[in-house]
């Protein structure tokens, strides 16, 4: 009799102690995935009055701040820039001297011209006249963009009078913005030479019935106006 009572005892005293503990241990595992998305929906509603506009689907992202912010400086860098400014920065970090810059430039692509005209005033070559013939070889062309390049600050610190108005000329006739001719102002200023030049392409646009483009009236109404008060 005796042995069967303390092989129950023992027994009875185990099961009520490990369904005990089971239940407490699972009670807050069960208690933390609520309160876990509830303290991740608070963090995006905050962000959804940032996104008004699309309140649903802004806060999806949760990164709503990160594209916020980048298309900022996105809007001011055209995408083809991207390339251009690497290979700037290589010409730049290699020093390239006038005949490399030559070298590059009449082997290389579109691009690659484009590059080499950009870079010179970030190279040592900027304070000669040696990469002149660079830049008149890419105003002879009908690539706007490589036009657009070589009236830079270099062209308005070397280029020959005559080779600089006929560039102003070759701007207004590709339609490049008067924007992209560095320093037109001050080389514009007092030009007879350019205000003559510019007159007489006014005339045979108008002669031919086509439009005189609006940028040619603000460098000849300067030149103009500073040659009359000379004269």
């Amino acid at each position: 009799m005796g042995q069967p009572a303390a092989t129950g005892h023992p027994a009875a005293t185990a099961p009520p102690d490990a369904p005990a503990t089971a239940p407490t241990a699972t009670a807050p595992t069960a208690a933390t995935p609520p309160d876990a998305p509830v303290e991740t929906a608070t963090p995006a509603g905050t962000a959804t009055p940032a996104g008004t506009a699309t309140p649903a689907g802004t806060a999806t992202p949760a990164g709503t701040v990160t594209p916020a912010e980048t298309p900022t400086p996105a809007e001011d860098l055209a995408p083809h820039d991207l390339p251009d400014a690497a290979r700037i920065l290589i010409l730049h970090a290699a020093d390239a001297d006038a005949p490399t810059a030559a070298r590059l430039y009449a082997r290389g692509t579109g691009a690659e011209r484009r590059a080499v005209l950009r870079a010179l005033p970030h190279l040592a070559l900027f304070t000669g006249p040696d990469a002149v013939p660079l830049v008149e070889d890419a105003l002879r062309t009908n690539d706007t963009r490589l036009v657009a390049a070589a009236v830079g600050p270099y062209a308005a610190r070397h280029l020959p009078p005559h080779s600089w108005r006929q560039a102003v000329l070759k701007c207004l006739f590709t339609g490049v913005p008067l924007g992209a001719v560095a320093q037109w102002e001050r080389r514009a200023r007092g030009d007879g030479e350019l205000a003559r030049m510019l007159t007489d392409y006014a005339r045979e646009r108008t002669a031919a019935g086509r439009p005189v483009p609006g940028d040619l009236d603000r460098v000849l109404a300067l030149a103009r106006d500073l040659t009359r008060e000379e004269s």
